[in-house]
């Protein structure tokens, strides 16, 4: 995903359009549209008008799509069951190439947040 599909997926989720993408974050509306069209690429300003109106987004997705999945360890793991008393059941052979790539979290608020985890 480049950074004009996160753009895109920004204004989706958040039940945009492109004009109101524009308003709400105050620039002109044919900004966006060159933005969004590959024309121009979105300056050093217009990235800052987009993280303080949206101040969930990480800078470091917006800008270069990747998340710091190792700050996000711990949380996730409070949230699942312990897998230490479990007994791991064995993948099945349609499973055994199966890897989390992406997770995303929805807020109320109509934002989120993109966990990428990066090839070790």
């Amino acid at each position: 995903m480049d950074l004009i599909d996160r753009f895109k997926y920004l204004i989706k989720l958040n039940n945009l359009n492109a004009s109101a993408f524009a308003d709400k974050i105050g620039v002109q509306r044919s900004s966006v549209s060159h933005i969004l069209s590959g024309r121009n690429k979105p300056s050093l300003e217009f990235i800052q008008k987009v993280l303080t109106e949206f101040p969930k987004v990480s800078a470091d997705w917006l800008i270069n799509g990747k998340t710091n999945i190792e700050s996000n360890k711990t949380e996730v793991s409070t949230n699942t069951p312990s897998q230490s008393t479990k007994k791991p059941t064995p993948p099945t052979p349609s499973d055994s190439d199966k890897q989390i790539k992406k997770i995303v979290v929805f807020y109320s608020d109509n934002t989120f947040e993109e966990i990428i985890k990066e090839n070790t």
